[in-house]
């Protein structure tokens, strides 16, 4: 028994209290193991947000790249399907809106408020889907212009000319058509577009002066009414 006291006497005399205690091994295994949770979450927290802004940095990009790309590279997209632009305008469209079916040569104008849609298909095919749409229309009406100069194109100089105007105008039938000088036309489509509408629907044509140009006007108020509502307003 006295041995047995002495040496824990010993044992506990042996250990200073200045001397490093020996740590758990448990807790040092809970402390490295929350070390390592801590880690991680930090890791994956990182990769979330790296993953975010690479995201954001693509999409931003594309959004630069759409709005800088010049109107010139992106006229080499598909281009719209004609009939379905057309029938989307039509309930948009009023008067003094211009629908003109061009031959393939007429010009790209700039003026805001035109519109130009390559259609790849014939003259008479779009003039007449655009009449049919139009005779449909109950807010608007068609007043039709033609070239002046198209009377007269002679036939050794246009082949197939002769046959263009006599299916034109078997197709317009007692339509009234007004016939002006090319550039005049032209001149009333340009500055029309620098406050209203005007589409152009281009056709794959190669004859020349044989564009249908369409000036749009009130459905339900004629020209004879307008007459005499203005002369009642001047008599005032």
């Amino acid at each position: 028994m006295t041995l047995v006291i002495l040496s824990e006497d010993w044992y506990l005399r042996g250990k200073r209290k200045d001397q490093p205690q020996s740590k758990d091994p448990y807790s040092v295994f809970i402390a490295g193991t929350g070390a390592r949770n801590s880690n991680e979450h930090s890791i994956r927290t990182r990769g979330i947000l790296m993953a975010r802004f690479r995201a954001v940095l693509i999409f931003a990009s594309v959004f630069l790249l759409c709005v800088l790309t010049p109107v010139g590279d992106r006229a080499h997209a598909a281009p719209p399907d004609w009939r379905a632009r057309l029938n989307e305008e039509l309930p948009l469209l009023g008067h003094r809106n211009w629908i003109a079916v061009v031959d393939s040569a007429y010009p790209l104008q700039t003026s805001a408020g035109v519109e130009t849609i390559e259609t790849n298909a014939s003259q008479l095919d779009v003039v007449r889907t655009v009449l049919d749409q139009l005779g449909k229309a109950k807010h608007v009406r068609p007043v039709l212009f033609t070239d002046a100069e198209l009377k007269v194109v002679p036939e050794t100089d246009a082949a197939g000319v002769t046959a263009y105007r006599e299916a034109l105008s078997t197709l317009l039938g007692k339509t009234d058509v007004q016939s002006l000088p090319h550039e005049e036309i032209i001149s009333k489509l340009d500055e029309a577009g620098k406050t209203f509408h005007v589409l152009v629907l281009k056709t794959n044509m190669t004859i020349p002066y044989t564009s249908v140009f369409i000036r749009l006007e009130c459905g339900y108020w004629s020209a004879d009414a307008e007459k005499r509502l203005r002369e009642k307003i001047a008599g005032r």
